[in-house]
């Protein structure tokens, strides 16, 4: 080692071992997990979302705008905003057509078709093909969405995979069907299926991080029998189903639970109380034995469903609602993102509603990760409406412009700017190497290889 040091050959060597173990955490850096409040990557680095949704669980089962744009178009407008993830949404009648059309999946010609009638899918199809030259009519839903992971991957923006949904359809009504395990759409077994099915399949998508188990559930007031079994315990077991079958079929992304009132309640499970009508209070440890370190909690937050008025009542109630898990013991502590909140892309929303200016200020605050509805500017169909205009997406109905420059770029870069600067010297937990076995194994590999390398050229060289 003597003429390492004499030749200058230690340093090299050195360096290239830093730049070897830089290189072993390299984007994406996953699995993921909970510490604390935090999400932490596989170096024990903390994670921060900054993200939009993009919906693909409407009618036609693929995700929007492609009629108008590229996928590359789409991501790169995504990326321009400093954003790094994406909600990407699927309804659970994908996988039912699949299952029932013997495991092969239905056509992008067939879906738009269907969705659209002939006529008008056949125009829509058109205008797919010539944005994105690299489908053809035969393509499949899926071989769709799997290009939108590929080119999210490509640019680095992380994925939230969202059960939005059993029946493709836009959400979210008491009444629609998909409201409750056992509703008109909401098949337990389908879901479960269709669970297993999307971990599985999203297994080869570098960029996915986290899947979620279901959006918004709430009251299923089109049944009023099954609205009777509305409660937290049937939440409890439900949700624990869900997350099971996730991590049987893929254990590393994180599992996101979705609370009850449309997803704006946790404070039963955060506070430690019963879950009504049983005595059970939650318990992460028995939630999931395996995997309590990919829990994590998602809320949404909307001015359509309450009426703000000013912004420390807003935040008494967010705080009450689920909040509260960021500052308490680490028995009631979990992550917590906001997977939806948004408002109209006009002009003065941003500025003069007071719920927009009470949002967008409280989670950089409280160094929370978020998801904007939506980057949409317009959908196929919507509640039976083709090519509806979407007053609330980034976009324009072309997905060419932003519908708000203004809020753009004096509003949401703001925002996401605030929210890193915010968590700037969290450590997560102090970037110590996870327990889990997945990464450890990566790390051994790594280190292994680099000291066999070390004593070959030890050896040659002595």
């Amino acid at each position: 080692m003597h003429f390492l040091a004499r030749t200058g050959l230690s340093s090299a060597l050195l360096t290239w071992l830093a730049t070897s173990a830089h290189l072993s955490a390299a984007w994406p850096n996953t699995p993921f997990r909970a510490s604390g409040r935090w999400i932490v990557d596989s170096s024990g680095d903390m994670v921060t979302y900054v993200g939009v949704n993009w919906p693909g669980h409407g009618e036609v089962m693929i995700p929007e705008g492609l009629q108008h744009v590229s996928i590359a178009s789409v991501v790169a407008k995504i990326k321009s905003l400093g954003l790094n993830a994406v909600r990407l949404t699927y309804a659970i009648e994908m996988v039912d057509q699949i299952f029932d059309n013997g495991g092969e999946d239905v056509t992008i010609e067939t879906a738009l078709v269907n969705a659209l009638g002939k006529e008008n899918g056949t125009t829509v199809l058109g205008k797919i093909l010539g944005n994105n030259p690299q489908f053809t009519a035969q393509t499949t839903r899926l071989q769709v969405f799997d290009a939108v992971a590929t080119e999210l991957a490509r640019q680095e923006i992380y994925i939230l995979l969202d059960n939005h949904g059993s029946k493709g359809q836009w959400c979210c009504s008491p009444f629609d069907g998909n409201a409750w395990w056992g509703d008109t759409y909401f098949s337990i077994s389908n879901w479960t299926r269709g669970l297993t099915f999307m971990a599985e399949h999203a297994k080869s998508w570098p960029a996915l991080a986290a899947m979620s188990l279901r959006n918004e559930l709430r009251q299923p007031l089109s049944n009023l029998t099954l609205a009777q079994e509305y409660n937290w315990a049937n939440w409890y077991s439900y949700s624990q189903l869900g997350a099971n079958t996730i991590h049987s079929a893929n254990p590393d992304p994180l599992i996101l639970l979705s609370g009850m009132d449309s997803s704006m309640q946790f404070d039963v499970i955060v506070d430690g109380k019963p879950l009504t009508p049983s005595t059970t209070v939650f318990d992460r440890s028995a939630f999931a034995p395996d995997f309590a370190d990919r829990l994590v909690l998602e809320m949404h937050a909307y001015s359509i469903t309450e009426k703000v008025d000013s912004c420390p009542e807003y935040e008494k109630k967010l705080t009450s609602r689920g909040f509260s898990t960021l500052t308490k013991d680490p028995e009631h502590q979990y992550p917590l993102l906001m997977t939806e909140f948004g408002f109209a892309q006009d002009a003065d929303t941003w500025k003069n509603d007071v719920y927009a200016t009470c949002i967008t200020q409280f989670l950089p605050k409280q160094k929370v990760g978020w998801f904007i509805w939506v980057i949409a500017g317009s959908y196929y169909v919507r509640e039976g409406i083709q090519e509806y205009d979407e007053t609330w997406g980034l976009l324009d109905a072309k997905w060419e412009n932003w519908r708000s420059p203004d809020f753009v770029e004096n509003g949401l870069k703001k925002m996401v700017n605030e929210m890193l600067e915010a968590v700037k010297g969290e450590t997560g937990d102090g970037g110590q190497a996870p327990t889990d076995s997945g990464s450890a194994k990566s790390y051994d590999v790594w280190w292994g290889m680099l000291a066999s390398i070390v004593a070959v050229l030890s050896a040659a060289i002595c």
